[in-house]
C-alpha cells in the first residue's frame, strides 16, 4: 500500500467550503503517480518502455467531503492484474481512520507505438505488490445511458485539459460532465467509463438526462462515438 499524509487547501472546496468532487479524483491520481514515481515506474519509464498506462473506469463513493484545513491520508494499491488490465483501489480517510472515500478503477496498459494492449512487464507485476481489494459495492464499469438525452453546447478542447499523454485528463472529463449537475445535487457516487480519447481542438458533443437522484452525461463527438460516460448519484 502507498499513502501520503495531506490537508484540503482552499483551493480545492466549493462554495460551502468542502472538498469538491474533481480534486478527490486529482488526489486519486495523484497517489497512485507518486507511487509509480516512488518505484521508478513513472512517466519516464513508461515513456523509455513506450508504453501508458490509460484509465477505461473509475468507480469513487464518498461517505463525507472533508471540510477546509482537514487533515486527511490518502492511499491506493493494486489488488490484480489480467492480461493488459490492472485493477486498483483507492481510499481517503480522515485524522481518526475513518474512510471519507473509496474508490475502484480499470487500467490499460498500451503500447505507444501500435496503441494495442499489452501485458506488463515481470519488472512492473513484481514491484507493484497486489493487496487484497477494499471492502466496498463494487458497480459494474460499464454505463448503460438513456435513449433520449438533451443536447448541450459543443465544447472544444483546450489546451489546459490535456496531460502528459496529450489527451484530454479523465479528471477534465469529469469536471466538464459536472457542470450540468442540478444545483446543490450533492455526488454520493461516480462513475465514468472511458471509450476514447480526445485530443487538443477535438469538440466535445455533452448530452444529459436527469432522473430522480441521478444525472447522466455522455461526452461524443460529432459523429456520435463515446469519449466518456459519467453518472452521477446523489
Amino acid at each position: 500500500m502507498y499513502s501520503f499524509d495531506s490537508r484540503i487547501r482552499y483551493s480545492e472546496t466549493d462554495s460551502e467550503g468542502k472538498l469538491f468532487l474533481e480534486a478527490l479524483l486529482n488526489y486519486f491520481q495523484d497517489c497512485s503517480t507518486f507511487q509509480s514515481e516512488d518505484l521508478g515506474l513513472g512517466i519516464e519509464y513508461l515513456k523509455q518502455m513506450h508504453l501508458v498506462w490509460v484509465l477505461t473506469s473509475w468507480q469513487i463513493v464518498v461517505d463525507r467531503y472533508p471540510k477546509l484545513g482537514e487533515r486527511v491520508n490518502v492511499g491506493t494499491f493494486p489488488y490484480d492484474f489480467k492480461t493488459c488490465f490492472g485493477y486498483r483501489n483507492f481510499f481517503m480517510k480522515d485524522q481518526s481512520g475513518q474512510f471519507l472515500a473509496r474508490a475502484n478503477s480499470l487500467w490499460t496498459l498500451l503500447d505507444t507505438r501500435t496503441m494495442h494492449p499489452v501485458r506488463p512487464p515481470e519488472m512492473m507485476r513484481k514491484k507493484y505488490s497486489l493487496e487484497e481489494r477494499l471492502d466496498m459495492d463494487y458497480a459494474s464499469r460499464k454505463i448503460v445511458m438513456p435513449e433520449h438525452m438533451l443536447p448541450m453546447e459543443p465544447i472544444e478542447v483546450r489546451r489546459h485539459h490535456l496531460d502528459t499523454n496529450h489527451h484530454v485528463n479523465n479528471g477534465q472529463y469529469v469536471r466538464i460532465a459536472a457542470e450540468y449537475l442540478p444545483e446543490g445535487f450533492e455526488v454520493i457516487q461516480l462513475r465514468a467509463e472511458y471509450k476514447k480519447q480526445a485530443v487538443l481542438q477535438d469538440r466535445l458533443y455533452p448530452l444529459a438526462a436527469y432522473e430522480s437522484g441521478k444525472c447522466m452525461v455522455a461526452l461524443r463527438d460529432e459523429q456520435g462515438n463515446t469519449y466518456a460516460n459519467v453518472e452521477f448519484v446523489g
